[in-house]
């Protein structure tokens, strides 16, 4: 014996290994969103707020509600990336495509759906949803250049 440890391959780990960076779960998820949370949060509040005022009730339930799909769709998404890196797997082309087709499926369907249900105060709810998808863009793109711009 050379006195080094036998080690099982399934033992071994590497900076990449998935023990490394935690386990998924929808928890984890929802600390690290806590600013897009409060943000979407906040759009609602003050879709009420503002809404509210002119006695447009119907109008701004539907703009939070948008903002709430949207928020839905960012911490699925963000849950599903989190599953994928964490399990140590690299997501494929197609894996990546067909998880984001059937999650924007969907939500079109609702959203859409909801829109023509509560017509003409259900175009708030795409209103919402367009609001708060440039904003969590925004949110993710600035810390994004920050790095580019600070190597």
């Amino acid at each position: 014996m050379t006195g080094t440890p036998i080690v099982a391959d399934h033992e071994t780990t590497s900076p990449a290994a998935p023990a490394d960076l935690g386990t998924a779960s929808f928890g984890r998820v929802l600390r690290d969103q806590r600013k897009t949370i409060i943000v979407a949060v906040v759009l609602s509040v003050a879709a009420y707020w503002v809404l509210g005022q002119l006695d447009e009730w119907r109008l701004a339930g539907c703009i939070a509600g948008g903002v709430a799909l949207g928020l839905a769709n960012h911490l699925t998404t963000e849950y599903w990336l989190l599953k994928i890196i964490t399990s140590g797997q690299e997501p494929t082309r197609n894996k990546l495509a067909v998880s984001t087709l059937v999650r924007l499926l969907v939500l079109s369907v609702i959203a859409v759906g909801i829109a023509v249900w509560f017509w003409p105060d259900g175009i708030g709810l795409l209103f919402g949803l367009a609001i708060f998808r440039l904003i969590a863009l925004v949110m993710t793109t600035v810390p994004l250049l920050k790095e580019l711009k600070n190597p």
